[in-house]
């Protein structure tokens, strides 16, 4: 979006630390834990709770309601763009086009795209959009819906920056990054989608996350 948007490596807001991802390990689960303390039988027990997407409802390209549910049992893709935007979001789409080729006969695996200027970017703009492509909302979803709703889970769930801002090109700053999400709404790798090499990776770890579901 601007040249000023702030690089993936320490980007995210939560993952308590700046971490590279390597396709020659097994995937992290990135994100802050909670820590749940409980009783059971008089006894003191805590138990781990992994970080995970919240729940979502928002509309897409083809007027569709699109919540969690939509992705059961599916890997998913996520990102966040506006169609005006002046800068990174093109390179980000050729890039995530790449995706959308690599697994369009996959049926576990899906790419999700959320506006940040839902003022404009209303759902039959959307569809245009992705007409413009020549992408599927079968694979490939667009999706628009509350502002406020839509920063919020960019920031505590995706862990990425995305709000409106005066100061940057188009009046709205994002992230590049692309999210990888397992079928258990947890994050397990962060790439930038800006950049060939950092999508190689995405889709050697997507092809590794596929394969630790079938072991």
């Amino acid at each position: 979006m601007m040249k000023k948007h702030i690089k993936i490596g320490c980007l995210f807001l939560l993952l308590g630390s700046c971490q590279e991802i390597k396709s020659n390990f097994e995937l992290p689960i990135l994100g802050r834990s909670k820590i749940v303390t409980k009783e059971v039988n008089g006894l003191i027990t805590k138990d781990t709770i992994p970080h995970r997407i919240a729940d979502f409802k928002f509309v897409n390209q083809d007027s569709t309601i699109v919540t969690n549910a939509s992705f059961k049992n599916k890997i998913y893709v996520a990102d966040f763009f506006f169609i005006n935007c002046p800068s990174i979001c093109p390179e980000m789409s050729k890039q995530m086009y790449r995706v959308y080729e690599k697994f369009l006969e996959n049926e576990h695996v899906s790419l999700l795209s959320h506006t940040i200027d839902p003022s404009y970017d209303t759902v039959a703009a959307l569809a245009n959009y992705a007409r413009l492509l020549g992408v599927n909302s079968t694979k490939w979803q667009f999706v628009t819906g509350d502002k406020e709703q839509i920063y919020d889970i960019g920031e505590t769930s995706y862990m990425v920056v995305a709000n409106e801002d005066e100061n940057a090109p188009g009046g709205f700053i994002h992230s590049s990054a692309f999210l990888l999400i397992d079928k258990e709404r947890q994050v397990r790798g962060v790439y930038d989608g800006t950049i060939a090499n950092q999508v190689d990776l995405l889709m050697k770890d997507i092809d590794k996350l596929l394969t630790s579901y079938e072991q």
